[in-house]
């Protein structure tokens, strides 16, 4: 069940270029780790690690810089791809995570 912060975030999302995948009026997600990376990021801004906006920025940023790829280089689209980059990279920015620490979590994460 979603809190007011959630249906605020989720619904300042809608018909906008960050808008998440949808389908039969509910978000999609395709794998646990989407829903996970999503609720992890709604999370931490509820807690106030990072502001909404900043991280919608952030996603509409990476959304571009895959667009700006040309085609032949393109790596296939994938919506929660660019969530998780976008999420990264608030969380770098805000200073809860170094780069480094960052690299470490995802690095030990792969064995």
């Amino acid at each position: 069940m979603f809190t007011r912060f959630e249906e605020y975030a989720a619904a300042s999302m809608l018909g906008a270029p960050d808008s998440p995948p949808r389908l039969e009026g509910k978000l999609f997600f395709t794998n646990r780790w989407e829903r996970d990376v999503f609720g992890l990021a709604l999370s931490l801004s509820k807690a106030g690690c990072f502001e909404w906006e900043d991280f919608r920025q952030s996603l509409i940023a990476s959304i571009g810089k895959w667009e700006a790829i040309d085609c032949a280089n393109q790596p296939r689209w994938d919506y929660y791809e660019r969530f998780l980059e976008a999420l990264l990279n608030v969380v770098e920015t805000s200073g809860m995570l170094s780069r480094g620490e960052i690299e470490a979590i995802a690095t030990a994460r792969r064995r």
